[in-house]
C-alpha cells in the first residue's frame, strides 16, 4: 500500500510543477506577445529602481568623503584654535593695526596642569607673513610645534626625509618641514630635502615632505580652516626666538599685524569614550582666560563624527523616500495597464474557464505576468543604476569643466559614488513585490469574470 501512495504522490507533485511551468510559460507568452507594451509598463519600475541605486551610491560617497576627512583629523584628537573675533573681521586698509586675540600660553599651562590625563597636549604657533624661493612666493602657513604633533595629527613624511626631532626643539634649530603642495610649487623638479626656503627674512632647510593629506578640500578645509598640504613646520623654539608674537600682513601699501601667542592646540584623549569629557573639561579651563568664547574655538572630531553619520542617515532615508516614488508611480502603472489587458483578454479568460481553469489558475497567471514585469524592469533598473553611478564619478566633473557650466561651482569638484549592496537587494525586492501587489487586484477582477458571459464578450 505504502508504494501507490508514494507514486501517487510523485504523480500529483510533477503534475504540480508541470502546471506552474505552464502558466509562467504562458504568462510570459503573453508579455512577448505585446513587447512595447510591457516595456512602457516596466518603465516606471526601471526608473525607480535606478534612481534609488544612483541616489543611496552617491549619498554614500558624500558620506564616506566626509567622514573621512573628519576621521583624518583623529577620532581621539580636540583641536583649540584661535579665531579672530567677529568685531575684528573688517577693518579699512589704510589703517595700521595689531589686533591682540586667541589662545595664551597660560592657557596651554593651565591646560597641562589640570588635564593630566590626556595623552597627548601639541601647540602651534604661527609664524612670518610670507614664504619665499626665487621668484616663487606665497602668504606663510609656517607653525613652530613640537615633534608629537606628527603622532597626534597623523602626519606622514616621504621617503628621503624626516620630521622634526627632540634635538632641533632643544638648539631652535632652522630646519621645516613642508606640505605636498608647497613642495610640488616651489621645488618642481627637484628633491626639495636639503634646499633653502625663506619666511619672511629668515632662511629654513627643508629636512622633510609630508605626505598629502586628505583635508585639501570639502569639510576638511571647514573644519581646520586651512589647506594642511600648504603648511610649513618648524620647531617651536624658533618660532618664538625669529619671529615672536606678532605676525605682519602686508596688503595694497598698508598692514595689519596680528598678536597670537598660540593658534592651535592639538590635545588627544586615552581613547574615543573619554573624548567628549576630555573636551567639556578642556572648555571650562579655557572659559578662565576666554569667559565669552568669541576669540577660542574647540573642535571635536568624534563628536562632528557621530553627528555626520545621523545627519547622513537623515539623508538617505529622505532620498530613498522620494526616489521610492517612482516604483509607487510604477506600480500603479502596472496595475492600470493590466486591468485594460483583463478587459482585452475577456474571451480568452472564458475559454479557459469553461476549459476547466478555476479562479486560483487565472490569478496566478496574471500575477506570474506583472511579476515578471516587476522582475525585467527590477534587473533593467539595476544595470541602469550601476552604470549610471559608476559614471557620474568622471562624467559631471567633466560636464562642470565646460563653459557652458564655468563658475557654477567653485573649486574642485570631486563626486565619488559608491554603489552599495543592500540598495540593490532592496530595490529589487520591493520592485517585484510592488508589481505582485498592484497586480492582485487585476487578477482577482479577472478570475471573478463569469466564463458564460466572458464567452459572448467581443
Amino acid at each position: 500500500m505504502a508504494f501507490p501512495t508514494s507514486a501517487s504522490t510523485r504523480l500529483q507533485l510533477g503534475f504540480n510543477m508541470a502546471f506552474i511551468f505552464e502558466i509562467i510559460r504562458l504568462g510570459i507568452k503573453n508579455l512577448g506577445l505585446h513587447k512595447l507594451r510591457s516595456m512602457l509598463t516596466s518603465l516606471g519600475i526601471i526608473l525607480g529602481v535606478a534612481a534609488v541605486i544612483v541616489v543611496v551610491a552617491i549619498g554614500e560617497g558624500n558620506k564616506q568623503s566626509t567622514l573621512r576627512q573628519i576621521t583624518a583629523l583623529g577620532a581621539t584628537n580636540i583641536i583649540i584654535r584661535s579665531q579672530k573675533p567677529p568685531s575684528t573681521q573688517s577693518a579699512s586698509t589704510s589703517t595700521t593695526f595689531v589686533v591682540e586675540y586667541g589662545l595664551k600660553r597660560q592657557d596651554l599651562r593651565r591646560l597641562r596642569r589640570y588635564l593630566s590625563d590626556a595623552k597627548m597636549m601639541v601647540p602651534l604657533k604661527a609664524s612670518g607673513s610670507e614664504i619665499r624661493r626665487r621668484n616663487e612666493r606665497t602668504v606663510s602657513q609656517v607653525f613652530g610645534t613640537e615633534p608629537s604633533l606628527a603622532v597626534a595629527a597623523n602626519l606622514r613624511v616621504r621617503e628621503g626625509g624626516r620630521y622634526l626631532v627632540a634635538e632641533d626643539i632643544e638648539n631652535s634649530a632652522p630646519v621645516a618641514v613642508i606640505g605636498s603642495e608647497i613642495a610640488d610649487s616651489f621645488y618642481r623638479l627637484e628633491d626639495p630635502v636639503g634646499k633653502d626656503l625663506r619666511i619672511d627674512n629668515q632662511v629654513f632647510q627643508v629636512i622633510g615632505v609630508l605626505e598629502p593629506v586628505g583635508l585639501a578640500g570639502g569639510a576638511g578645509v571647514a573644519l581646520v580652516g586651512r589647506d594642511l598640504n600648504k603648511d610649513v613646520h618648524i620647531p617651536v623654539t624658533a618660532s618664538e626666538r625669529s619671529f615672536g608674537d606678532i605676525v605682519v600682513r602686508r596688503q595694497s601699501g598698508s598692514f595689519s599685524g596680528e598678536q597670537v601667542e598660540i593658534n592651535e592646540i592639538y590635545l588627544q584623549a586615552v581613547d574615543t569614550d573619554s573624548v567628549i569629557d576630555l573636551a567639556n573639561r578642556a572648555t571650562r579651563i579655557l572659559e578662565i582666560g576666554h569667559p565669552d568664547f568669541r576669540d577660542v574655538q574647540v573642535i571635536v572630531p568624534w563628536e562632528l563624527l557621530q553627528n555626520a553619520k545621523r545627519t547622513m542617515l537623515i539623508w538617505n532615508i529622505m532620498l530613498v523616500s522620494i526616489a521610492a516614488i517612482s516604483l509607487l508611480v510604477g506600480g500603479i502603472g502596472i496595475m492600470n495597464i493590466m486591468l485594460a489587458s483583463v478587459v482585452e483578454r475577456t474571451r480568452e479568460i472564458g475559454v479557459r474557464r469553461a476549459l476547466g481553469a478555476t479562479r486560483h489558475h487565472i490569478i496566478a497567471q496574471f500575477l506570474v505576468e506583472t511579476g515578471s514585469i516587476s522582475a525585467f524592469g527590477g534587473i533593467l533598473g539595476i544595470l541602469f543604476g550601476v552604470g549610471i553611478s559608476i559614471g557620474l564619478g568622471s562624467v559631471v566633473p567633466w560636464l562642470l569643466s565646460l563653459p557652458l557650466f564655468d563658475g557654477i561651482v567653485q573649486g574642485e569638484f570631486k563626486l565619488e559614488p559608491i554603489i552599495t549592496n543592500w540598495s540593490i537587494i532592496a530595490s529589487f525586492l520591493v520592485a517585484a513585490g510592488v508589481g505582485l501587489i498592484f497586480g492582485i487586484y487585476p487578477a482577482v477582477v479577472a478570475s471573478r469574470k463569469d466564463p458564460i458571459e466572458a464567452l459572448r464578450h467581443d
